[in-house]
């Protein structure tokens, strides 16, 4: 029997029941039977969008699901239209390798990246500079933030409400700290440094989106310190390097990639400094990574893409 019908969306999924978002509320879910059978294979996620039918008891049942438009495989969260990159200016010292991953992995993704820098009260004014200029001319945004004087805190709910947001970056760089001052009622788990390893210990041990109010659906992801690229073309990465555009296709080879060929405009462009060093750095790292990566033999001996 289905009862009233409405849409929302997936928050987690625990013990073969899903706690799904609709109108202000959360409702307690299962699945049509059809999505219970092994030749379906359907797999859901956070952040689905679902039709559900209400019960009289006042719990749902999952009757449709709507097709994705993104999807993360590490977070698993489905339909994410924002990822907020979290890295703290000191305590832990932002790795900046791990940010150029994550915004390459956003790209990728389809999904807008954005650069918070966190603990600015700890730094001088100077320091703040620094970090901000590597970036400058990705055109990627970047907010300051302290949860000790609040400044950005404002920004940071300006851009979550309305959306699903993806919080990534490493352990210690106060994400779960920075949602508790934006939206109070979360009360988060929050955490310290481990003073033997100058990195944060994990607090958010699982992935769900949080219902933070005002239309913000927010995924305080798991901490980590080193993911694959995804499947890209070593050809195509610099695509994913937005500052390096002005220069591409200019080079002496059709076919450079801006790492060991001559005459190339990209490493004319950053000897001159009108790309940061740092980040053609890095770049050359993801694209011997990927070199590697496309000539690691296949199970049959064959060249595989992974």
């Amino acid at each position: 029997m289905k009862g009233r019908e409405i849409e929302g969306t997936i928050l987690k999924g625990y013990s073969g029941f899903y706690y799904v978002f609709a109108q202000g509320e959360v409702y307690t879910c299962s699945l049509r039977g059809k999505y219970r059978l092994k030749e379906h294979n359907r797999v859901f996620l956070p952040g689905d969008q679902v039709l559900i039918s209400i019960l009289p008891n006042g719990q749902g049942v999952i009757e449709a699901v709507n097709s994705r438009r993104t999807e993360l495989l590490r977070p698993p969260v489905a339909n994410v239209d924002q990822a907020l990159l979290i890295f703290a200016l000191l305590s832990p010292l932002p790795d900046f390798l791990l940010l150029d991953r994550l915004l390459v992995m956003a790209l990728h993704a389809e999904i807008k990246p954005v650069i918070v820098w966190t603990k600015a009260d700890l730094v001088a004014p100077a320091v703040v500079a620094v970090a901000q200029a590597g970036y400058e001319k990705t055109g990627f945004e970047q907010v300051v933030v302290s949860a000790v004087t609040g400044q950005g805190v404002g920004r940071i709910a300006g851009l979550l409400r309305g959306w699903i947001t993806v919080l990534a970056g490493p352990s210690g760089a106060g994400k779960s700290t920075l949602l508790n001052v934006v939206f109070p009622g979360l009360a988060l788990k929050t955490g310290t440094l481990n003073p033997k390893i100058g990195r944060g210990r994990h607090t958010t041990r699982h992935v769900e989106l949080l219902a933070a109010g005002g239309g913000a659906l927010v995924a305080d992801t798991p901490g980590f310190s080193n993911l694959f690229l995804p499947p890209i073309a070593p050809a195509q990465l610099a695509n994913y390097f937005p500052e390096l555009a002005p220069f591409l296709g200019r080079c002496r080879f059709k076919s450079c990639r801006h790492d060991a060929e001559p005459d190339c405009r990209v490493k004319a462009a950053m000897a001159a400094g009108l790309i940061p060093e740092q980040r053609y750095k890095h770049y050359v790292l993801f694209l011997r990574e990927l070199v590697a990566r496309e000539n690691r033999p296949g199970p049959k001996g064959r060249k595989g893409n992974d």
